[in-house]
């Protein structure tokens, strides 16, 4: 099923070629003058020497536009104005109803994708630091799985390394009953905290986390015992969170750093062999080409350290060996944060030099910013300290339920709180996802909350609008293919943006730019909301625009839920 867009493309850029003597792009958008624009006339006079205007009529005077566009002019210095002929628009969304997928294809040849988000670190609090990576994590796992790649999820957990001597030992020093019941109602941050400040202070402690990190290394059974209790404890505490925060992380996703250890010498042996290992101060590293200091000097992405460790460029190199070589993945996307951009276009070139990472198969950091607070410096609590992360869910969750009580007080207590969870971890979720994901953002409670403007709420109330339509009018959708009525121009409107969703989906798959999905969804909402204001739908007087209208509200909402549900975000049939 060809989009709008892909149409007018399609049929313009026969023309385009036909007037320039070769490939040229049209440049399709839509436009507030008309439907459409198409403003390829403009460099394509460049190259030709011609004026614009000229080119553009040229243009027109040979596109086959008959039976697709109701009328189609030259405007300004070589725009052309589209309008889509009413009929068209009526097909197109009669035909978009009544498929299952909106309009949008399964990938035509599906992908391998292997997600790396969340990442938390055993017996440390997930605060508010690790939302965003799981939030956008989650959309790209959701979006990705639902124009039908074939998504594996890894959820890298610090679960290995030096501090492990530390919390090990504090372990042993209280008791493994008493860890057990500190670590079971989820108090990770006091136990790191004990263990810290033992560690800190008595230098016979330190002595001994030291002699218990060369034992966890050597594989001795009491102190792997010790560590897989505080793996198996913070990773138990982990899924609550993430079930709180209804994303689709599970106990088989994690993947440890340890998952890799067996790996590690053999990762430094093939890059020595294949010729890439200098020794620098001890250290063995790779210099991959193009990367500097400010002094112009070579910068190293160290595999293994002077004291014999390996670094976590060892364990990224490892995991990528073997996400390509083992799990058959083409797309690596790793969901972490700005700062680390460096550290993963190093590791992904000293991947490539050594031949792990060929193609097709490729890697991207899906960097982002930091979550801030009101004074403009990254979120933390009044104390001055990070904010766990059930505690913020939390906050959300009782805030919206003070919303979801007042706007619909007849709801019973048990689906007011089902709902306020929705409404309350939807709008923590669309805050973060409606903002380009490169940049900071301030965390609001009463922006996110609002029902007005771009926010979760206001798109779940779009769509707990559409569903108490349906239930006022006594009958089920109608979803069989039929033209419908389109005419008014709040109708027009409407179709047209609920016709881009593939585009849009298309386009996001491609960038995960979840902002460009939420803004358009915000878009089908506005018009929806004008569309309600305008056109009478259930007291429409003609039975056949009531109809018409009503599979307009229906594929709105469908698009609304479908959109949402790629970011995350339930969509309550009440509010």
């Amino acid at each position: 099923m060809e989009t709008l867009e892909q149409l007018l493309r399609g049929r313009l850029a026969r023309a385009f070629a036909e007037v320039g003597g070769g490939i040229a792009d049209p440049v399709v958008q839509r436009s507030q003058r008309a439907d459409f624009q198409a403003n390829g006339a403009l460099p394509l006079a460049k190259r030709l020497g011609v004026a614009p205007r000229e080119v553009a009529e040229r243009v027109l005077a040979v596109a086959e536009l008959e039976g697709l566009i109701a009328t189609a002019e030259v405007s300004g210095p070589g725009f052309i104005n589209l309008t889509v002929d009413d009929a068209v628009l009526g097909r197109m969304i009669g035909a978009v109803n009544a498929d299952a997928r909106l309009g949008v294809p399964v990938a035509a040849e599906p992908e391998t994708v292997v997600v790396d988000y969340s990442a938390p670190n055993v017996a440390k609090e997930m605060h508010v630091g690790h939302l965003r990576s799981t939030v956008i994590g989650d959309a790209v796992v959701r979006t990705l799985e639902w124009v039908g790649h074939r998504v594996i999820r890894r959820n890298h957990l610090g679960d290995w390394g030096t501090p492990f001597g530390m919390l090990i030992e504090h372990l042993a020093d209280i008791g493994e009953a008493e860890a057990v019941r500190e670590l079971s109602v989820g108090d990770l941050s006091g136990f790191y905290t004990a263990a810290r400040k033992k560690f800190d202070a008595d230098d016979e402690f330190k002595e001994r986390a030291r002699r218990r990190v060369v034992a966890l290394q050597g594989g001795d059974e009491t102190t792997i015992r010790w560590w897989r209790l505080l793996v198996g404890e913070s990773k138990r505490y982990f899924g609550t969170v993430y079930e709180r925060l209804g994303v689709r992380l599970t106990d088989a996703d994690f993947v440890g750093e340890s998952a890799y250890n067996e790996e590690l010498g053999s990762v430094v042996e093939d890059l020595d062999r294949l010729g890439l290992i200098q020794v620098s101060d001890g250290a063995q590293c790779v210099f991959p080409a193009g990367f500097t200091g400010r002094d112009g000097t070579p910068l190293p992405l160290i595999v293994r350290k002077s004291d014999g460790g390996f670094g976590y460029a060892a364990t990224d190199l490892a995991a990528i060996r073997d996400r390509v070589g083992e799990l058959a993945a083409t797309r690596l996307l790793y969901v972490v944060g700005s700062p680390q951009q460096q550290h993963f276009a190093m590791v992904f070139a000293t991947a490539r030099a050594a031949g792990w990472l060929a193609d097709p198969a490729r890697a991207e950091h899906i960097g982002f910013g930091s979550v801030l607070g009101a004074d403009g410096k990254v979120l933390r609590s009044r104390a001055g300290g990070t904010i766990k992360l059930v505690e913020l869910l939390e906050e959300a969750r009782q805030r919206a339920a003070v919303v979801v009580a007042e706007k619909n007080p007849a709801l019973s207590a048990e689906e007011q709180a089902r709902v306020a969870t929705q409404v309350g971890i939807g709008a923590v979720k669309y805050a973060d996802l409606s903002t380009d994901r490169t940049r900071d953002y301030v965390f609001d409670f009463d922006r996110m909350l609002a029902l007005e403007g771009n926010t979760g709420p206001y798109l779940q109330y779009a769509n707990a609008r559409i569903q108490s339509i349906f239930r006022k009018s006594g009958g089920e959708p109608v979803r069989d293919g039929a033209p419908v009525v389109v005419a008014a121009a709040a109708e027009r409107a409407l179709a047209i943006e609920l016709l881009a969703f593939p585009e849009v989906v298309a386009e996001v798959a491609d960038s995960l730019a979840f902002h460009r999905l939420a803004a358009y969804l915000f878009g089908v909402a506005s018009a929806f909301a004008s569309f309600y204001e305008q056109c009478p739908i259930l007291k429409a007087p003609d039975p056949a625009v009531r109809a018409s209208r009503l599979v307009l509200t229906d594929l709105t909402g469908r698009t609304l839920c479908a959109g949402l549900g790629m970011l995350g975000i339930g969509a309550p049939d009440r509010m």
